[in-house]
Parts: C-alpha cells; structure tokens; sequence
C-alpha cells in the first residue's frame, strides 16, 4: 500500500474526532456461523484440508450433478453479524456513541448480541437472520435464512421504539446508517415513510450525515433497485447522505442507472463513483474493491490502495468496517482522500485480527503500510 504524502501529512495535523458523536445504525441482525468447507480429512477435529477456493467448491458441486455429494462444514465460530450490528461494533470501538435499532431476538436478545445491545441501548425488532458462511482465500459464500427479517417495517420500529423518543433520537445523531437493504423487504418502504414523515421534522445540525450501504443487491430487481435509489436521492434535502458500495454491487448500480462501467483501475473507480454521484444528486459515492477504494464528492474523485493481505484471518464483515472507517473519518473532519486511506485501514485491521481496531489502531497500520513501501 503506497501512503499519500497528502495523507500521512493530514495524520500528522489533524486526529480523528469521534468523542461526543452520536450514531444510530439498523436494520438488520444476523447470528454468524463461520464454517470451512472440507475437501479432504486426515483425523478428527482439525485434521483436514480445506476446499480453498470458490472455483474449487463450484467444481466439487458442478461435479455431483446427477449423483450426490455430501460436503462437510467445518465450525469455526459463532458471531454476532448482519452488516448492521459489525458497522455498529466498528463505530463503537473507533469512539463513537451508537444506538442499535434492528433484529437482535424477540421477545429476549438472543444470547450472541446481549452485550452488543446493552453498549448500544438497542431497540430490538425481531429475531435475528441466521447465516453460514462460507470462508475461502478468495472470497466468501453466505447461506442465510432471513425469513424474521420480513416483519420488519416502519410502523413496528415506532411501536418498539416510541414516535417521540424515536424523533428525538434521530434528531441528535451525527451519523445515520441503515445498511442491507437487500435482505430486509421493507426496506424501501421504511425509507419512504422516513423521508414522508420524519425527516422534515428533525431540527437544522449542521453536520448531520446519512449512509446507506445496498448489500449485494444482485438477487433484488433492476426495478427495486432504482426504486430505493430514488427514495435515498430525496434523504440528502436534509443532510449529507452517502451511498457506499462494493465493487459488484457498483456494477450492478451502473447498470441499474444505465451508466458505463468499468473495471478496478484507479481511473475507472473514479469515473463510476462520479457519475452514480451526478446521478442520483447525492453529496458522496465511495466504492471499495478488496484491495482498493475511491469516492467522489462534489468538489472531484479520490482514490487509494488498500493494505491488502493473501490469508486475511476473517473476511466476513470487512466491508462493514471499510464503511465505519470511511464514516468516522468523514465525522471527524478528513478529507476524501485520508477518509479512504483510513477506511481500508480499518477494514485492512480487521480481517488481520478479527478484531474492530481502535482510532489509534487504524493510525498505525496506516504507518505501518507506508513503513513497507
């Protein structure tokens, strides 16, 4: 990872400045079960060969066509996870105060977020989403079973939550994040009915943000997809609102909004996070491959490498601490460019520990890259 003279210099003059800052982040809620496909064993436990890689999986199944297959999943261990609750657990460990709102287990918290919803004083909606995924060197597979997820919508958060304390809530947060719109049938729904009754009810902040993150939107319609695209263009009226995607998820807003798309170059990250931006008339696009990250804003493009690792310790969720970095260094006053550089930092910090890092971690790993340069 090259390190920008730009950045390290803005590191050096400014630090992050997330104390006081308040965040509310939902929808969803998953309990994760990270498993290993086995290709071969040699004894109990441990004792086997992992399937490595996608390809290598998709050959094992594409092989079994007209026979059987019996694939053993390895388990590794069992997580709090939906992209919602990760992004919360990121913001929380870089400093920021967060409130969770989404399905976390009703009527009790199921056991695996019961210390998440006390730090975030949740409001819980339902029961949580299961999902199994699947870890390879060059990705990941999750099976998920969301079927609570569907009871989720806008007339339930006011019942769990409150008209009036909700509003209030609202209207004190910094930061606004509602992520995994693709799982969550009601999403656009609820959004709609935010930006009708809510939002021109919250009084002026100067620097409040919205974020939203679509979640591999590839199973959803090219007609949804450009539904809550226009519903999220009507949240940035009333503040700054963000729309992060991953590189697939680019491509597939590219075409969804019938713009040219390009490949993982500098050049061509750019130029899609430019023209999804002027397209739905919002204040930031940033899109994030693995190894890399550029957004655009009004005022142009930026782009940065990533610290990119060949056996990441965990995959799942780096895309939700991408996404918390980006937010909290925007908060805290870093330009586009820094606030990308620091993104994949803490994502980059992420899958080497499976560890949320702190605003001091972030820092230094960003060091460290410049370090082996």
């Amino acid at each position: 990872m090259r390190v920008s003279e730009k950045v390290l210099q803005e590191i050096q003059d400014n630090t992050f400045h997330t104390s006081g800052k308040l965040s509310m982040v939902g929808l969803d809620g998953f309990v994760d079960k990270i498993v290993t496909p086995v290709d071969k064993r040699h004894g109990m436990g441990e004792q086997f060969d992992a399937i490595e890689t996608i390809a290598d999986l998709g050959s094992r199944i594409s092989a079994a066509a007209g026979k059987s297959a019996n694939l053993e999943l390895f388990p590794r261990f069992e997580k709090l996870g939906g992209n919602g609750p990760i992004m919360a657990n990121a913001l929380l460990s870089l400093g920021l105060g967060v409130r969770y709102v989404g399905a976390l287990g009703n009527p009790a918290i199921h056991p695996v977020f019961e210390e998440f919803a006390e730090k975030t004083d949740a409001i819980s909606l339902t029961e949580p989403g299961i999902t199994t995924a699947l870890e390879f060197k060059d990705g990941k597979i999750m099976l998920g079973n969301m079927v609570s997820l569907e009871e989720i919508d806008y007339n339930q958060i006011i019942q769990a939550a409150g008209e009036g304390p909700f509003l209030d809530l609202l209207s004190k947060c910094d930061l606004v994040s509602i992520v995994n719109w693709t799982m969550i049938p009601k999403m656009t729904s609820i959004l709609q009915q935010l930006a009708d009754n809510v939002l021109s009810n919250l009084p002026p902040r100067d620097n409040r943000s919205f974020f939203f993150d679509l979640t591999d939107p590839a199973k959803r319609s090219k007609e949804d997809i450009l539904e809550v695209l226009q519903v999220i263009t009507r949240f940035q009226s009333y503040a700054e609102t963000t729309l992060g995607l991953n590189y697939n998820e680019t491509l597939q807003v590219c075409e969804t909004l019938g713009l040219s798309s390009g490949d993982k170059s500098e050049e061509s990250l750019k130029k899609m996070a430019t023209e999804i931006r002027r397209k739905l008339e919002i204040a930031c696009v940033v899109t994030h491959p693995i190894d890399s990250a550029a957004c655009a804003t009004k005022d142009g493009a930026w782009w940065s490498e990533g610290p990119f690792t060949d056996n990441p310790k965990i995959t799942t969720g780096a895309g939700d601490h991408f996404n918390a970095g980006f937010c909290a260094s925007r908060l805290s006053g870093f330009s586009p460019l820094t606030s990308l550089a620091l993104a994949t930092c803490t994502s980059g910090h992420y899958v080497r520990t499976a560890q949320s890092p702190t605003t001091n971690q972030v820092i230094e790993l960003l060091k460290q890259q410049d370090n082996l340069s």
